[in-house]
């Protein structure tokens, strides 16, 4: 595929971060109303051709409900399974407004609104109903968030098919703000350390609780960023950061082998390169820590 859209940090970073935070609140609502699935994967939003969504949520009444980021219509967009639509814009100028509008939508519609007020992952975070930093909402830049999440999402998906063993969906961690899979050797893993930012550490020690080989799409967020492409193995096997990617390196500061998001634009075939990358990094991981190869297959109906 051709033409992905270019991201820029300096352009887009308002709208990002609106995003950001205003995936975290479809997250946390998801926290607090749904049962815990294994690494926490009931939590993450799904991405849709229009943006990304919560998967359904129990509430009163034998109903059931989804909300979006729909970045198409730049809104957070309810719907519930007795026919209830409502949505509320993404272009609120603060974030307290964003959440006050969002709780007064549940609330009245007789939904579950309540949810940690904290943002999550982000050092010195400000409660949602306290943060009235003024942020502009670009139409454009989100749009080019959508564009890029539609670009990358089948090739992530492509990956993900060729592996039989324990496969995470291809969803977006709306704590990190990143799009990503991740394979599963089958062995237990050393217990984490814990220590990020905004995440008690039994999130964190559940969610690595096995050892894996991950991958994923960081476009920044709350954080101005370059966007890139990454890929890690816990635990590191030993020499798995001195050995050499087919595309991208290994990244001492982020302690994972990276890809540049521009990049792979500028690339004749942005895809192919992105699939080199998986695959290498994967291919890495795997050979080092001694993973089962049988696990792999080709991508295909049987």
């Amino acid at each position: 595929m051709a033409g992905w859209p270019q991201l820029d940090p300096a352009r887009d970073h308002d709208t990002l971060a609106v995003l950001h935070l205003a995936s975290q609140m479809l997250g946390k609502i998801r926290v607090a109303h749904a049962p815990w699935t294994n690494q926490g994967w009931h939590v993450a939003l799904q991405p849709r051709p229009n943006g990304l969504e919560t998967l359904p949520t129990a509430a009163q009444g034998a109903r059931t409900f989804t909300l979006r980021l729909d970045l198409c219509r730049h809104a957070i967009v309810l719907w519930a399974s007795d026919e209830t639509r409502d949505e509320v814009p993404l272009d609120a100028g603060t974030i307290a407004t964003l959440h006050s509008r969002l709780v007064e939508m549940l609330d009245r519609h007789g939904l579950p609104s309540s949810f940690n007020g904290t943002p999550n992952e982000i050092a010195g975070a400000i409660p949602f109903a306290s943060d009235r930093t003024p942020r502009a909402y670009d139409r454009g830049s989100a749009d080019r968030f959508r564009e890029a999440l539609a670009a990358i999402t089948p090739v992530f998906e492509h990956f993900r098919a060729g592996f039989t063993g324990k496969c995470s969906p291809v969803h977006f961690w709306w704590g990190s703000f990143d799009l990503a899979v991740t394979r599963f050797s089958g062995r237990t893993a050393p217990q984490h350390p814990g220590g990020v930012p905004g995440l008690p550490d039994r999130i964190v020690r559940e969610a690595y609780s096995q050892e894996v080989s991950s991958a994923g799409f960081w476009a920044g967020g709350v954080v101005a960023a370059e966007p890139f492409f990454y890929s890690y193995a816990y635990p590191e096997p030993p020499g798995y950061r001195d050995r050499k990617a087919d595309a991208g390196e290994f990244d001492p500061q982020w302690q994972e082998f990276t890809l540049s998001y521009s990049d792979v634009c500028a690339a004749p075939e942005p895809d192919a390169l992105l699939m080199r990358f998986l695959r290498s990094t994967y291919d890495i991981a795997a050979d080092l820590a001694a993973w089962d190869r049988r696990l792999e297959r080709d991508p295909v109906a049987p």
